[in-house]
């Protein structure tokens, strides 16, 4: 399946005092390319699903793979696909790249819960159809850890 691409142009906020982005700003461009998803890719706004279906969708767990350096000013691909998906949550593969190189990639797992009762609330059935349209066909390649020695 398709993924859904956004590109977002790293801008001077995003940066350090080097002119790289701050990794912090990997996961505030993650959360806006997310909501874009759920706005353009799922047609289902996050604010939508807050205010009408009294539904949030916090991130429980990243992560996250910093592979080169992205620069002010350059222009990073984000993709989406959507891993799996479960009665009340999802894992997202998201990747950023610029001119085809890789600079980031993440998993996101995503949790749908009640506003009301804080709790797991399941994935609206039409939104869950959705959801299955970003579904990569690929095995979800782990991040790999770095550093670890195998003998």
């Amino acid at each position: 399946m398709s993924a859904f691409q956004r590109e977002i142009l790293v801008r001077f906020g995003h940066c350090d005092a080097a002119g790289w982005v701050f990794y912090p700003r990997y996961f505030e461009m993650i959360s806006d390319f997310v909501e874009d998803w759920f706005e353009d890719g799922l047609a289902a706004s996050a604010p939508g699903l807050f205010h009408h279906k009294k539904i949030l969708t916090p991130s429980v767990h990243f992560t996250v793979d910093f592979l080169k350096p992205t620069r002010y000013g350059e222009r990073l691909t984000f993709n989406l696909w959507a891993v799996k998906a479960g009665t009340a949550s999802c894992e997202l593969r998201i990747e950023a790249s610029h001119q085809g190189e890789m600079r980031m990639r993440a998993k996101q797992v995503l949790v749908f819960m009640s506003a009301e009762s804080a709790r797991a609330t399941p994935i609206p059935p039409e939104l869950l159809s959705r959801i299955h349209r970003y579904t990569d066909d690929r095995a979800a390649p782990a991040p790999k850890k770095r550093g670890a020695r195998h003998n």
